[in-house]
C-alpha cells in the first residue's frame, strides 16, 4: 500500500508533539514531509527564559534531535521557508523554488511577536522575543552593553527582564497596566510581585505609554521616550507586549481566517485535508499561547490524521507559572471574580504569601495564589473538573492535605497524591503512570522520568512534584536536582546519585573498583570526580575502604587552608568557642616562633594564624599542642556558642556546656561539605543558631533543635525540627540527622540543598518517627567517628606522613625534571 503523504510546515512544539501522537497511533501511514524556517531541530521554546538567565543551555532544552527525525524516516528541511500553497495542485513552494507535493496538510506557523507601531521599531537593537536567536542576542547584548528596557509586564516580559537582570544589564520594565500580569493576578498579587522584582534589582514603570524608540544615529536604538515626555536610555528593547497568530501564508491560500486560522473541533480548517494546530489556530474564537492546551489539541489532530476519527477538541481550561527562580506565582481560571461570585482570600504581606479562590455555584471557578503554589495543581484539578466543594469549603484555602481522609494531613504531598491525580497538565500524566515506569524501569532521576513518560518536559512547573514522586517511591537514592541530573565529570555520565548507589550496592571499597565497574571515560578520573568518589567510598564503608589522601583536594591533603600567596593559615580548635590561659600563650610562642604575620579571631569564635609556611606546619600543630580545628576540610567546623545560663541573666540552658559536648561528639567527621553548627541559651539565639546546619536553641523546657541553615553567599534560614528535653537526646538526634545527610547527600551539598532535594519529611520520617532507624544511624556515626583519628597528632607521630610538608631543594628538583 503506498503510503500518503503529510506535509507539516513549521517545526515547533505543537507540530512535532501531533507527529509523536500520530507515530503512536500508526507508524507507518505517512511519509513526512517537515518544513522549519529556524536551522534547529525541535526545541522547548517555554524553556527559553532559562537559557537566557544561565541556568539551561540550549542542548539542554531541545525536545527532538536530528537522530529522532532520521529514526521516523522525516524528510526533515531546516532553514527553509514555505511561501506558498497550492491547494488545487495539494503542493507548497518553499523559499528554494522546492515543491511538495501533500494528501494532508499540517500548518503550524506558531506566532509572530506583537511589534508597537511606533517610529522607531526597525531600529538594531529592537527585537521581539520568541525563538532562541533571540535569546542569543539578548544574552550577546549583555557582554557589551548596559541598558536594558523590555515593554510588556506579561509572563515573557518578566521572564525576558529577569535573565537579562541575571545578565548583569540595568533593566526596566515598561507597562501599560496599573500592575503585571494583569490578566492572570489581581492588584494585590501584582504589587507583591512587583515589590520581589525589585528586591533583585528591576525597575518599573507602570502605567507608561511608550510613544518612539530614540536613533543614535547609526541605526541603533538608543532610547524610549514616552507619551509624558520623559526618556530613558535602551540599548536594547525587547518587544515583549504579546503575540499574533501567524496566519499570513493560510491567508494566501485561502483558508478562513479571524485572529487564527479558523478549525473546528477536530482541527481541521475550512478544507479538510489541511489541519492547523497551535498558536495559529482559532478554535472557537479562541487562540491559545500556552503549551498544555496545544498538546491537548495534538493528540486529537492525531487521532483524524491517523483515520480514527473518534477524539474532538473542546477548548481548554488554563493555568499560569511564573519561569522565575525563586518566585512562585500560579493562577488559573477567572481568578477576577464577579457579583455572583464568592471570594475567600488570605493575605500575609510580611510572609511574602497571597492567595485568592473564586467560587461561584459551589465549585471553584479561580484560584491566585502568590509566594504559596504547592496546591495549585490541586486546586486546577477541582476547577477543571467542575468539582461540588460544598462539603470542603472550610478547608479550602489550606490546602488539600488540611482534609484529613482527603489530604493525609502531615504526610508527604507526593505520597499522599492519588495516583489518577495528574501531575504533568501539559502532557496529561498523571502520578500512577511515573510511579509505575519508575518501578518497572528502574528510573531514578527526573531526565529519565521525562523520557519514559513525558512528564516535566514541557513548561517545567511540575518538575518538583516529579521530584518529590522519585523521592516518595524510591528514597533517598532518588537522583533529583542539581547535579543530580548531570554526570559527575567528563569523565563518567553517570550522576552522583547512581555512583553512590553503585559503590552501596555492588560493595565497591577503591576508586579503581567504581572506575572499572563503571567503565569510566578515563582510566584515573579527574581532580573533580576522584574527592567525591573518595568520599562516597569511606562514608559507606568505614574501616573498609582506604582514604586515599591525594584524591582530596590541597587544603585536606596539608589540613591547613592555603592562601593566595602561597602560604597557610592555622586554626585550632577550641571546643564550643572555650579556650584558657595556657593555650593563648601557646597559640602567641608560635606566631612569634614562626613568624605569623596575622593573627585573627574568627567567625566561629577560634583563633587563625594567618601566613604559615607549608613546610612549617607539622611543627606549628606540635607546638601548638592542640587538636586540629578542620577549618580546611569539607567536615565538622566549629559549634559557636553564647554564654547561656553559665554566666548569661536572660540564659535558660548551658549553652557552653551543650557546645563542647556536641563539638566533642562530632569531632573528625568528613562530611559531603563543611558542617557548623550553634547553640544559644536562649530564643534570643545570640549565637547565630537559626542559620547554620544545625541549630540547638535553650527554651525553658528544654531544647528546640533547627536544621538546614547557612550564613553563606545566599542566607538560609534554619527550619524547626524537633523538640528535645535532655542533652542526651540532642546528642542523638543531631548525630542522626547528620549520618542521614553523610549518607545521602552528594558531594559539595550544603545541608540547606540536601533538604531542599529530599524533602522535610523525608528526613523527619527517618530521624523522629523511626526511633529504631534514628538510633541505628547514630550508632553508624560513632562507630565511622571511632575510627578516625586527630590529622594533626596523626602527623606528628608518623614521621611517613610528613612527606606532604617537605621541601625539596632545588638541585634535586632539577635532578627529578631532569
Amino acid at each position: 500500500m503506498q503510503k500518503l503523504k503529510l506535509v507539516m510546515v513549521g517545526n515547533g512544539m505543537a507540530g512535532v508533539r501531533t507527529l509523536e501522537e500520530l507515530f503512536k497511533l500508526t507508524p507507518d501511514l505517512y511519509d513526512v514531509t517537515v518544513f522549519g524556517a529556524e536551522p534547529h531541530p525541535n526545541y522547548n521554546r517555554i524553556l527559553l527564559s532559562p537559557v537566557l538567565a544561565g541556568e539551561q543551555t540550549f542542548d539542554e532544552i531541545v525536545l527532538n534531535d536530528l537522530a529522532w527525525y532520521q529514526e521516523h524516516n522525516i524528510d526533515l528541511r531546516l532553514g527553509r521557508k514555505v511561501v506558498k500553497i497550492d491547494r488545487a495542485k495539494r503542493k507548497v513552494i518553499a523559499d528554494d523554488g522546492s515543491e511538495v507535493e501533500y494528501d494532508r496538510l499540517l500548518m503550524a506557523t506558531g506566532s509572530n511577536p506583537f511589534i508597537l507601531p511606533i517610529p522607531g521599531n526597525d531600529l538594531k537593537g529592537v527585537i521581539g522575543y520568541r525563538d532562541i536567536a533571540d535569546t542569543q542576542t539578548m544574552i550577546d547584548t549583555a557582554k557589551v552593553k548596559k541598558h536594558a528596557v523590555v515593554i510588556g509586564g506579561g509572563l515573557l516580559g518578566l521572564e525576558a527582564a529577569n535573565g537579562l537582570k541575571l545578565r548583569g544589564m540595568d533593566v526596566t520594565v515598561v507597562h501599560i497596566a496599573d500592575w503585571l500580569l494583569e490578566r492572570q493576578l489581581d492588584k494585590t498579587s501584582g504589587k507583591l510581585l512587583q515589590k520581589a522584582l525589585e528586591d533583585r534589582g528591576l525597575k518599573f514603570l507602570l502605567p507608561k505609554f511608550t510613544e518612539a524608540l530614540l536613533d543614535d544615529g547609526d541605526g541603533n536604538v538608543a532610547g524610549v521616550r514616552f507619551k509624558d515626555g520623559d526618556v530613558i536610555p535602551a540599548d536594547i528593547v525587547v518587544m515583549a507586549a504579546g503575540i499574533r497568530p501567524n496566519t499570513e501564508l493560510a491567508e494566501q491560500s485561502g483558508l478562513a481566517c479571524n485572529r487564527g486560522i479558523l478549525v473546528n473541533d477536530t482541527l481541521q480548517t475550512y478544507d479538510p485535508r489541511v489541519y492547523a494546530i497551535g498558536e495559529c489556530a482559532s478554535h472557537r474564537g479562541i487562540a491559545y499561547g500556552l503549551v498544555a492546551p496545544l498538546f491537548e489539541q495534538a493528540k486529537v489532530c492525531a487521532n483524524h490524521l491517523a483515520q480514527l476519527g473518534f477524539a474532538r477538541y473542546q477548548g481548554s481550561v488554563t493555568s499560569t507559572k511564573l519561569k522565575v527562580t525563586g518566585i512562585d506565582l500560579f493562577s488559573a481560571g477567572e481568578f477576577m471574580g464577579g457579583d455572583d461570585c464568592e471570594e475567600i482570600t488570605l493575605a500575609d504581606p510580611i510572609g511574602g504569601v497571597y492567595k485568592k479562590l473564586v467560587i461561584r455555584d459551589n465549585k471553584l471557578i479561580g484560584a491566585c495564589l502568590y509566594g504559596d503554589t504547592a496546591d495549585g495543581a490541586w486546586y486546577f484539578k477541582l476547577l477543571r473538573e467542575g468539582h461540588d466543594i460544598s462539603e470542603m469549603r472550610d478547608h479550602l484555602m489550606f490546602g488539600e492535605n488540611s482534609l484529613g481522609d482527603v489530604g493525609h494531613a502531615g504526610q508527604d504531598k507526593a505520597a499522599a497524591m492519588p495516583d489518577e491525580a495528574e501531575v504533568c497538565g501539559c502532557n496529561g500524566v498523571c502520578k500512577g503512570t511515573i510511579v509505575k515506569a519508575i518501578k518497572e524501569q528502574g528510573l531514578f532521576s527526573v531526565d529519565e522520568v521525562k523520557k519514559h513518560t513525558k512528564a516535566a518536559s514541557s513548561c517545567g512547573s511540575c518538575t518538583g512534584l516529579v521530584e518529590q514522586i522519585l523521592i516518595s517511591t524510591v528514597g533517598g537514592a532518588a537522583d533529583v536536582k542539581g547535579k543530580s541530573e548531570k554526570p559527575m565529570c567528563g569523565c563518567t555520565d553517570h550522576t552522583h546519585g547512581e555512583v553512590r548507589k553503585a559503590i552501596i550496592e555492588q560493595k565497591l571499597t577503591s576508586i579503581p573498583q567504581v572506575i572499572e565497574y563503571m567503565n569510566w571515560h578515563t582510566p584515573n578520573g579527574c581532580a573533580s570526580c576522584r574527592p567525591a568518589l573518595n568520599y562516597y567510598l569511606i562514608s559507606s564503608w568505614p574501616g573498609e575502604a582506604k582514604d586515599d589522601p591525594q584524591s582530596r583536594f590541597i587544603n585536606e591533603r596539608a589540613h591547613a587552608n592555603i592562601q593566595k600567596d602561597g602560604t597557610y593559615s592555622v586554626v585550632p580548635r577550641m571546643w564550643g568557642g572555650l579556650t584558657n590561659p595556657s593555650e593563648l600563650r601557646r597559640i602567641a610562642d608560635v606566631a612569634e616562633k614562626y613568624n605569623i604575620p596575622t593573627v585573627k579571631v574568627t567567625g566561629g569564635q577560634r583563633i587563625d594564624l594567618l601566613g604559615a609556611k607549608k613546610e612549617d606546619l607539622p611543627a606549628i600543630w606540635k607546638d601548638l599542642d592542640m587538636p586540629s580545628g578542620h577549618a580546611y576540610g569539607k567536615s565538622i567546623r566549629t559549634v559557636k556558642t553564647c554564654v547561656g545560663a553559665e554566666h548569661c541573666r536572660f540564659g535558660t540552658q548551658r549553652s557552653m556546656d551543650m557546645g563542647v559536648k556536641l563539638e566533642k561528639d562530632l569531632f573528625n567527621m568528613w562530611s559531603p561539605h563543611k558542617v557548623k553548627l550553634a547553640v544559644s541559651g536562649c530564643p534570643r539565639n545570640c549565637a547565630e543558631a537559626g542559620i547554620k546546619d544545625v541549630g540547638i536553641i535553650g527554651v525553658d523546657s528544654g531544647w528546640e533543635m533547627y536544621i538546614g541553615g547557612n550564613g553563606g553567599i545566599k542566607t538560609e534560614v534554619a527550619e524547626f525540627f524537633v523538640k528535645l528535653k535532655t542533652e542526651e537526646e540532642v546528642l542523638e538526634y543531631n548525630g542522626a540527622f547528620l549520618q542521614l545527610y553523610r549518607e545521602e547527600a552528594f558531594y559539595l551539598e550544603r545541608t540547606v540543598h540536601y533538604m531542599q532535594r529530599v524533602g522535610m519529611e523525608h528526613i523527619k520520617k527517618a530521624v523522629l518517627e523511626d526511633e529504631a532507624n534514628r538510633k541505628a544511624l547514630y550508632a553508624r556515626l560513632q562507630y565511622t567517628l571511632s575510627l578516625e583519628k586527630d590529622p594533626w597528632l596523626e602527623r606528628i607521630e608518623q614521621p611517613e606522613l610528613k612527606r606532604e610538608f617537605e621541601v625539596i631543594p632545588a638541585v634535586q628538583i632539577q635532578e627529578v625534571t631532569a
